[in-house]
């Protein structure tokens, strides 16, 4: 899997992002605050009932309080993500060296055919669940709560994240949320047989998701509800699901390499 093949990939998860507002928001705004030794009594002032100041001064002081957390917020945000980020790096490296390991089989040609098939069909799963339109992935994500219930318990000896280590240990715990739209791209991890090319998948994908993961971790509440607007998820859920037909109608049709390259999640066998 080369650079080019890695472009999709990337914009799938910024685009599919908009999901994680609503799966993940909730964490990134937990995890963005500041050590509990060094936070202060609050994060951003809360203006008093009595004397009631002007709008404008009040959400001046806000502002720049807020601007004032940064400092201390984003090297947290950035740690999480980063242990969220390597745990998609391990699971795609699994994958694809099961892929790899696959490879010596008669019927490897058979099993990527389908593997290309199944990851397709779940980008255009994705695009209609982002979309509003179908939530069946939802039910794939119920799945891997399995996994999930098992890992949870591991979270209370990492609260409070009041070192660097605990802060990666607790992203990573993160990356293993149930998320269809992370099982979707690992179809892709698979498909590029080997264990680099799937860490590499599963990097650029956690690459597009950055932007939206450490916004939410800043902005809070205020971007989920901008996020969450129908129109955003539509136009979101759009462009994923013109990834998923694109590769199903290059599959079918047999067209192989040239400019599609740059627009599928995985090549075909």
């Amino acid at each position: 899997m080369d650079g080019l093949n890695l472009l999709p990939v990337f914009a799938v998860g910024l685009a599919g992002s908009v999901h994680c507002v609503g799966m993940c928001g909730g964490i990134a705004g937990a995890l963005s605050g500041v050590p509990a030794a060094a936070a202060p009594r609050r994060t951003i002032p809360i203006a008093q009932a009595t004397p009631t100041p002007a709008a404008g001064t009040a959400s001046g002081g806000a502002m720049r309080a807020w601007t004032a957390m940064l400092p201390r917020q984003l090297p947290h945000l950035a740690i999480h993500n980063a242990g969220r980020i390597g745990s998609y790096m391990l699971a795609g490296a699994l994958a694809g060296g099961l892929a790899d390991g696959a490879g010596t089989l008669a019927l490897a040609s058979h099993w990527q055919g389908v593997a290309y098939l199944l990851a397709n069909t779940m980008l255009v799963a994705l695009g209609l669940y982002l979309m509003d339109a179908w939530h069946g992935l939802a039910r794939v994500e119920a799945a891997g709560n399995l996994l999930w219930r098992r890992l949870l318990p591991a979270m209370r000896y990492l609260l409070p994240a009041d070192s660097p280590a605990k802060s990666f240990a607790l992203g990573a715990l993160w990356g293993w949320v149930p998320c269809g739209m992370v099982y979707s791209v690992l179809l892709a991890a698979l498909l590029s047989g080997s264990a680099a090319g799937g860490a590499a998948t599963m990097l650029a994908f956690g690459a597009g998701t950055l932007p939206m993961l450490l916004a939410l971790g800043v902005a809070g509440a205020r971007l989920r509800q901008a996020m969450q607007r129908p129109a955003v998820r539509a136009g979101c859920g759009v462009l994923v699901l013109c990834f998923g037909v694109l590769g199903l109608v290059r599959h079918a049709s047999g067209l192989s390499h040239g400019w599609l390259d740059a627009l599928c999640l995985a090549v075909p066998p």
